[in-house]
């Protein structure tokens, strides 16, 4: 079977299918990205580039669909070599979000479409609007965002069939695209997730040296891409004075950039960090707080292993892998009440605080640090154990 994957930082959140579709020597298995990473083996990896840059005239409500229509472009073009090439690819899947999947079909016509559906835009029940704290859209930005699903909803309708991580996330979508989309997650590597009492941290802090931190230390952590209200770092870094005053010799170890993921920008062009230090950075012993910035994979799988109590805050929004890894490597995990969370927090024994509640989410932290370590033991949660994962979804592509 020849099988195509289209997502523009291949391999994302096809690493695991991809992987596995490509140890069969009966497939012959291409991707087309525009950002080249290490692929699992056998996967070919052919590169796209934009054909020509965004126009600097275009309307600002269109910029983000001439981006959109750029990819599409470029990929439907590099699909076409494909083709001239002589690959035909029997099913094709692919990340809508960034639109290289819009003229795939036009390529090619006989090939199934499987479009990964990871979120759908709203103006109100969702991430957008949810905390009041947080300047509310212009009518420009209203328009902007309707017309942020565009993508997504050209997407659908060429698609033959969706998925979706999470119940929660294709909750989102409108009530007549979900009968199309099956929730079937990315999948977990448990293995990976087993506790390390080898694990080990070393900090450089300015004034005192290296740091050395092992399991058993009085750690909390907190992991985001980047550190920004939409996860919830606000949140977080109020609660931080209360706990450090609590603990004498706890330590907070973050990991996340200082970019923008989601959302909005701090106040005065300072990254979130820098506002939130600026905030309460007063109040808190700094040689206790330990900003690790982008780490290896590696690096976060000690972390893991190291903290006595991982924290997950999010608005309603696509859930992170960090949260889910956390709670499945057996770590005691307290996150915000919100529906992304809700939707595992019972299966997985995780604690829940109101989102804004950062005292009760201080006192919540306090406690797990005061309790000690525990002993560590990864839960089998079946949804997102990686082979069941696979093979759901490889089931699903035999539908086709």
């Amino acid at each position: 079977m020849n099988i195509l994957f289209i997502h523009q930082n291949f391999p994302g959140q096809f690493l695991h299918l991809a992987a596995d579709l490509a140890s069969d020597p009966r497939n012959k298995v291409v991707a087309l990205t525009s950002c080249i990473n290490p692929a699992p083996a056998g996967v070919i990896l052919r590169p796209y580039t934009l054909l020509r840059a965004p126009a600097q005239e275009t309307h600002f409500l269109l910029q983000e669909q001439e981006s959109h229509i750029l990819r599409a472009e470029a990929c439907a073009a590099a699909a076409l070599q494909l083709k001239h090439d002589g690959f035909t690819p029997d099913i094709i899947i692919a990340h809508p979000g960034w639109g290289e999947a819009l003229f795939l079909k036009e390529v090619f016509p006989n090939s199934k479409l499987v479009i990964y559906c990871e979120y759908y835009y709203a103006e109100y029940g969702q991430d957008v609007h949810f905390d009041p704290a947080q300047p509310k859209l212009t009518f420009a930005q209203r328009c902007k965002l309707r017309l942020k699903n565009t993508t997504n909803l050209l997407s659908l309708e060429i698609a033959d069939v969706a998925i979706s991580p999470t119940r929660w996330q294709k909750s989102t979508y409108p009530s007549w695209a979900q009968s199309k989309i099956t929730v079937i997650h990315d999948g977990i590597d448990q293995d990976r997730l087993k506790f390390n009492s080898e694990a080990n941290l070393q900090v450089q802090k300015a004034g005192t040296g290296v740091i050395r931190f092992r399991p058993g230390d009085e750690v909390l952590s907190y992991v985001a891409r980047n550190l920004e209200p939409v996860r919830g770092f606000q949140v977080f870094m109020r609660s931080l004075p209360h706990v450090l005053r609590q603990r004498p010799n706890a330590h907070a170890v973050i990991i996340g950039g200082s970019n923008i993921s989601y959302g909005a920008c701090a106040p005065s062009g300072k990254s979130w960090q820098e506002h939130m230090i600026a905030e309460v950075g007063s109040q808190l012993d700094m040689r206790r707080v330990h900003f690790l910035g982008n780490t290896s994979y590696g690096t976060y799988l000690d972390v893991l292993s190291i903290s006595r109590v991982h924290t997950y805050w999010t608005v309603p929004f696509v859930l992170s892998w960090s949260f889910l890894e956390a709670a499945i490597a057996g770590m005691p995990v307290i996150a915000s009440a919100t529906p992304p969370v809700q939707e595992f927090s019972d299966e997985l024994d995780v604690q829940e605080i109101d989102f804004f509640d950062h005292l009760g989410f201080s006192d919540a932290i306090v406690e797990h640090l005061s309790s000690g370590p525990r002993p560590r033991e990864t839960k089998a949660i079946s949804r997102c154990m990686l082979s069941d994962c696979v093979n759901a979804q490889k089931k699903l592509l035999a539908t086709l």
